[in-house]
């Protein structure tokens, strides 16, 4: 409620993608915007802004960009983020879990290898299918979960075994790995 408040009483919002799209019949004319560098002409008008991104934002999020640009936030309100969402549908803890961002990014996957359970974002040069390949290169066995446009109609998540074949429905998911450490 706090933000469709919030979506109706700035005087500009300005949206990523779907997140954009899924707002439509709240605002009309809410800014889409395709990448995180597309916002900052909006940051310097000084115009009342509310910027709207899914999942959680301090999480691999916009809150470091837009900090990074030296703008004092007044107010974070976090969405469920997407591997909370993923974890729950798979009715696992994540307590624990290693925790690896590739979305936009080429952290290595060695570390998958020292835990138990992985938790993986990816992008669309790091699918789940690349991922299970290259942990299967680096000898890691056990199931990789894969979770393809989680809360939307056209959710769709696989289970696998690491090395097989995996259709990438999005270029945007989430990656399970249950490590069979020894």
């Amino acid at each position: 409620m706090e933000v469709k408040e919030a979506i109706e009483s700035f005087e500009r919002v300005v949206a990523f993608g779907r997140v954009c799209e899924s707002l439509k019949d709240i605002r009309r004319d809410i800014v889409s915007l395709e990448k995180v560098s597309h916002i900052d002409p909006f940051l310097k008008e000084g115009c009342n802004t509310l910027i709207l991104a899914s999942g959680d934002p301090c999480f691999y999020g916009i809150v470091e960009y837009l900090k990074g640009k030296g703008l004092e936030l007044e107010k974070i309100m976090p969405g469920l983020s997407s591997f909370q969402y993923m974890m729950a549908k798979l009715n696992k803890s994540w307590q624990g879990a290693n925790f690896i961002s590739l979305h936009g990014r080429d952290e290595g996957l060695k570390s998958v290898k020292d835990y138990k359970l992985s938790i993986i974002l990816t992008d669309k040069k790091n699918t789940a299918d690349e991922i299970s390949k290259r942990l299967d290169e680096l000898g890691i066995k056990g199931k990789i979960y894969a979770g393809f446009n989680l809360s939307y109609e056209d959710e769709r998540i696989v289970k696998k075994n690491i090395g097989e074949k995996i259709e990438d429905y999005s270029p945007l998911a989430v990656v399970v790995i249950e490590n069979e450490m020894d």
